[in-house]
């Protein structure tokens, strides 16, 4: 009998830093359990600003630091992840507020905050696209 995959969608507002980092490390960990078939992984924008890219430089060396690869292509969320993924992570309360306003009607994922899942128990992750190369190590 097959399995359903489980799902899970990390988004961030411009999906080069948190988002995916966020989606590497759960592969990472994933994989690291010879689980990869049973899951369904990926990342997303709230905006368009970055997609076709690859994650941002600081993004890609920090988790290469940490023996973790990423081949991630920013894209934009669609009203189809909605459906397709059970779990939507946000990284802050402004990236799940936009993701409410978002949610079609028919929506069967959940909505979540990321952080609550953080063993440092620190809700928020904050972007650090603006600030230094210890805030992209901090966002692990």
């Amino acid at each position: 009998m097959a399995t359903q995959k489980k799902s899970v969608l990390f988004i961030c507002l411009g999906n080069i830093c948190r988002s995916p980092i966020a989606e590497a490390i759960f592969r990472h960990m994933v994989e690291a359990k010879g689980l990869a078939d049973q899951w369904e992984i990926d990342s997303a924008a709230l905006g368009d600003w970055h997609v076709g890219q690859g994650p941002y430089d600081s993004a890609v060396k920090v988790l290469k630091e940490h023996g973790i690869k990423t081949n991630h292509i920013v894209r934009q969320i669609t009203k189809a992840d909605f459906k397709k993924f059970d779990v939507i992570f946000g990284k802050d309360h402004d990236n799940i507020k936009e993701l409410k306003k978002l949610k079609p009607k028919d929506a069967t994922a959940e909505i979540k905050i990321l952080g609550e899942y953080d063993p440092k128990k620190e809700l928020i992750i904050e972007d650090p696209y603006y600030g230094t190369y210890k805030d992209f190590e901090d966002s692990l």
